[in-house]
């Protein structure tokens, strides 16, 4: 039995030569979307990354929340993620408890939310589209923290 290779399509085979000679345009939304995810970089901030976040004693794991801890020197960000109706909901805690005039920014790539924490350090932030967030912590006289971006499906 004789195998014969798949038929090519034109469209295919046409944009199969521009590629090759380095002529396939960049479509119009990719430096876009370039430039806008370079607006959202924090120079001179410290970045919080991902650690293993313990589970609460004493509760069942109903599937429905996700519980997130970003750490760095010195500070630590732990986020409680729900999703509901395609949507998703925030609450978090600063620790060690931050000084009066702290606040946080929940940033997606479309909008960002500010809050005031809370005397022990929590906030909360609601509604947000799901796809990629940060955190950003601002404390007075500090550099900012940023957490590492994380991408949230519901």
């Amino acid at each position: 039995m004789t195998r014969r290779p798949a038929a090519i399509d034109d469209e295919s085979l046409i944009a199969a030569l521009r590629l090759a000679a380095g002529r396939d345009p960049v479509p119009g939304h990719v430096p876009a979307t370039a430039r806008a995810a370079f607006g959202l970089r924090l120079p001179g901030a410290a970045t919080a990354l991902p650690v293993a976040a313990p589970a609460p004693r004493g509760v069942r794991d109903g599937g429905e929340e996700r519980l997130l801890r970003f750490t760095t020197a010195g500070l630590t960000v732990d986020l409680e993620v729900t999703s509901m109706d395609g949507l998703v909901d925030l609450a978090g805690q600063v620790s060690p408890c931050p000084e009066e005039g702290t606040r946080v920014e929940v940033r997606t790539p479309h909008l960002t939310e500010a809050r005031e924490l809370s005397a022990t350090g929590q906030f909360a932030v609601t509604g947000l589209p799901p796809g990629w967030f940060s955190v950003v912590c601002h404390r007075p006289g500090q550099v900012p923290v940023v957490t590492s971006w994380t991408r949230i499906r519901p």
